[in-house]
């Protein structure tokens, strides 16, 4: 079946916002290999700016932030959709999937983990986007399930 890419979370600047997530440390042999790699996906093939920010850790022993590459995302990613409404990223995320999944998983594990993870995060955006494909799921089962019946 075709494959029809769907959307994935993406950084937009905004010098007074704050993100939460995860920093992976990379060491010695690793460096090279890992910002080549991501240089690649990101930067060359995916239309993304490389940003250092200050990443403070959740653990109590660390008290200063430390540095952390980020990518974000540019008009000029081939990717890039633009602003769209909560209904239409739904709409969007249930017909699409590619090799690593389908973007339903996708964002239902990313709205887990956001609820796990960072508690304390009030990620409106993403809340509303789960919240509007929870709602088009039904219809959709319902639809593929009376077109099966005739």
């Amino acid at each position: 079946s075709p494959r029809q890419p769907g959307r994935v979370v993406t950084l937009l600047e905004d010098c007074g916002a704050c993100t939460w997530g995860v920093a992976y440390e990379v060491r010695g042999e690793q460096i090279a290999a890992s910002l080549q790699y991501l240089n690649m996906r990101e930067a060359v093939l995916g239309g993304y700016d490389t940003k250092l920010v200050k990443f403070h850790p959740q653990e109590k022993d660390t008290e200063e932030p430390i540095l952390a590459l980020v990518y974000i995302a540019t008009p000029q990613n081939p990717s890039y959709l633009g602003p769209a409404s909560e209904e239409d990223i739904a709409a969007q995320i249930i017909v699409s999937s590619g090799c690593a999944g389908h973007n339903i998983e996708y964002l239902l594990r990313l709205a887990d983990f956001m609820r796990y993870f960072c508690p304390q995060a009030e990620d409106k955006h993403l809340f509303s986007i789960e919240e509007a494909l929870i709602s088009i799921l039904p219809c959709l089962y319902y639809t593929e399930e009376s077109l099966e019946e005739t």
